[in-house]
C-alpha cells in the first residue's frame, strides 16, 4: 500500500502564487517565500536540493547553493507565520485564510523532495500548524493542519488537503484590541519579565497619545526596543505581539512583522548594502522591523553601512516605523553602546530569561497541540528526562530545543504505526515515549531510497 501522493512542488507554489496574487501580493515575492519555506522544511532531505531547483524556479534558474540559501530565509518559518501571511493577517485581508493553507499545502509538497527523513516530516506537520494557527481557527475549517499519514513505509504524507479556492474570500476578523493582545501575552509560557516590561511600556504609550490627542505635550518616548536573550526564548513571538500592540494603540499603520539577520541587510560589495537595507526597511513601513543576532552588523565596513542607513531610515521614517533589535545580552549591549545613533534610539531593553523545565514541558505540550497531536503523560516524563540530561549552555535551544524534539517525535510516531493499514485517529495523534526514544531510525536519515512511494 503506498502512501498518498502530494501536490508537486512547482503545483503547489503556482497555487500559493495564484492566492498570493488576488490578495494583491507581488508574484516573485510570494513565489520566493513559499520557495523559502519548502526549502526549510525539505533541507534535512538527501538529494533534496536538486529537486527544489527544477521545481522550485521561478524567473531565473536555481543552483544547489540557492536552496541552502533559502533554507536559511525560510527556516523561521516553521515555528511563526511567514513575512506575507503576517502581513495579510495584519492587515485583516479575507485571503488570509486562504494563504495559509496554500503555505500548508507548500509544506506538504516539500516531503516529495529528495529522500525524505521523519524529520521533514516532523518539520513539515509543524510549520503547517504554525502557518494556520496565525488566523482564527473559525476560518481555517476545513482542512485542518492534520497529523501525517502513515499507512505505508515509505515517506508519509501530510494532510493539509487542497488549497481552498481564493473567490469568495473568508471575511477578514476584526482587528485585535491591545487588551486583547496582552491578554495572549499574559497566556505565553514563563517570561514574567517580559510581560511586565510590555504591559508598562503599552501604558506609557497610550497615555502618550491619549496627551497628544488632548493637545497636551509628552516627553519624547522611543518605541524601539532592545530585546536581550538566548535562542528560543520567545523573542520573535513578543515581537508580534508588539507589533499588534502599536498597531491598536494607532502608532503603525499596518501590524505586520518583517524579521531580518545580517544576510538580509548586507550586500556584497560597499553602496549595495544601503540600498538592501533602505528596501527592507521599506517593506516594513507600518510594521515592525526585528533584526536578529543585530550584534552581527558590528565589527566590519558592510555592516556599519548598514547600521548608518538603518538609523537614518528610522528618522525619515519615525512615525511609521519600529525597529526592534534582538541578540545575546552581551553583544547587544557592547553592539547599541557603540553607535550613537542606536543609543540614543533604543533606549529599553527588555530581558527574556531561560525556560525552566516544567516550563518547556509545557511548550512541548502546546506546540504538539498546535499540530493537532497530543503528548501522553508518559511521553511527556520522556521529554522531562530528555531535559534534565541536556547540558544548558548558551547554545541551548530553549523553545527551539522543544520543536526540534516535537519535529523528531512526530516523524518516529509516522515510523512506528508505518505497517497499520488503518490506523484510529487515537492513533495518528497521540505522541508515546517511544516516539523520542534513542533507538528508532535517526529522524535525520532517509527513509528508504528514491523518496515517496
Amino acid at each position: 500500500m503506498s502512501a498518498p501522493r502530494t501536490t508537486s512542488l512547482d503545483g503547489a507554489l503556482a497555487g500559493l502564487v495564484e492566492i498570493g496574487s488576488v490578495a494583491g501580493l507581488a508574484v516573485a515575492d510570494v513565489h520566493a517565500e513559499g520557495a523559502a519555506l519548502a526549502a526549510a522544511v525539505a533541507e534535512s532531505a538527501p538529494h533534496a536540493a536538486a529537486d527544489w531547483a527544477a521545481q522550485a524556479a521561478h524567473d531565473r534558474p536555481l543552483r544547489t547553493q540557492d536552496f541552502f540559501d533559502a533554507a536559511s530565509r525560510g527556516r523561521r518559518w516553521r515555528a511563526a507565520p511567514t513575512r506575507l501571511l503576517g502581513e495579510l493577517v495584519a492587515t485583516g485581508s479575507p485571503h488570509a485564510p486562504a494563504y495559509a493553507h496554500a503555505l500548508a499545502e507548500v509544506t506538504s509538497a516539500a516531503c516529495g523532495l529528495g529522500e525524505p527523513t521523519l524529520r521533514v516530516i516532523g518539520n513539515a506537520s509543524v510549520a503547517a500548524a504554525a502557518q494556520l494557527s496565525a488566523v482564527p481557527r473559525a476560518a481555517t475549517s476545513p482542512p485542518t493542519a492534520a497529523a501525517p499519514s502513515v499507512a505505508a513505509p515509505t515517506a508519509p504524507a501530510l494532510a493539509p488537503g487542497p488549497v481552498p479556492p481564493a473567490e469568495p474570500a473568508t471575511p477578514a476578523p476584526p482587528a485585535k484590541t491591545v487588551d486583547e493582545l496582552l491578554a495572549e501575552l499574559d497566556q505565553l509560557v514563563g517570561l514574567a519579565r517580559v510581560k511586565r516590561e510590555v504591559h508598562q511600556q503599552a501604558a506609557v504609550l497610550r497615555v502618550d497619545r491619549l496627551r497628544a490627542e488632548h493637545g497636551m505635550t509628552s516627553p519624547t518616548i522611543s518605541r524601539h526596543l532592545v530585546f536581550t536573550g538566548n535562542p528560543g526564548t520567545g523573542k520573535t513571538t513578543v515581537a508580534r505581539l508588539v507589533c499588534g500592540i502599536y498597531a491598536a494603540l494607532g502608532l503603525l499603520s499596518k501590524g505586520h512583522l518583517v524579521e531580518v539577520d545580517r544576510s538580509e541587510l548586507v550586500a556584497g560589495y560597499l553602496g549595495q548594502t544601503a540600498v538592501k537595507t533602505s528596501d527592507v526597511v521599506r517593506g516594513a513601513l507600518g510594521g515592525v522591523l526585528f533584526i536578529d543576532e543585530a550584534y552581527s552588523l558590528a565589527g566590519d565596513q558592510y555592516g556599519a553601512e548598514a547600521v548608518d542607513t538603518l538609523v537614518k531610515e528610522m528618522e525619515d521614517h519615525r512615525d511609521d516605523v519600529v525597529v526592534i533589535v534582538a541578540g545575546y545580552p552581551a553583544p547587544m549591549v557592547e553592539f547599541v553602546d557603540a553607535n550613537p545613533g542606536l543609543a540614543s534610539r533604543f533606549r529599553t531593553t527588555v530581558e527574556f530569561d531561560d525556560y525552566t523545565d516544567d516550563e518547556l514541558a509545557e511548550i512541548f505540550a502546546r506546540l504538539a497541540t498546535a499540530a493537532e497531536f497530543e503528548p501522553s503523560p508518559a511521553c511527556l516524563t520522556r521529554f522531562r528526562e530528555i531535559l534534565a540530561a541536556t547540558p544548558r549552555g548558551t547554545g541551548f535551544g530553549n523553545g527551539r530545543f522543544a520543536r526540534n524534539v516535537l519535529e523528531g517525535a512526530i516523524g518516529r510516531l509516522a515510523w512506528r504505526l508505518r505497517d497499520v493499514d488503518h490506523p484510529s485517529r487515537e492513533e495518528l495523534r497521540v505522541l508515546l515515549p517511544q516516539d523520542l526514544a534513542d533507538d528508532l531510525p535517526d529522524p535525520d536519515q532517509p527513509l528508504r531510497p528514491g523518496g515517496l512511494a
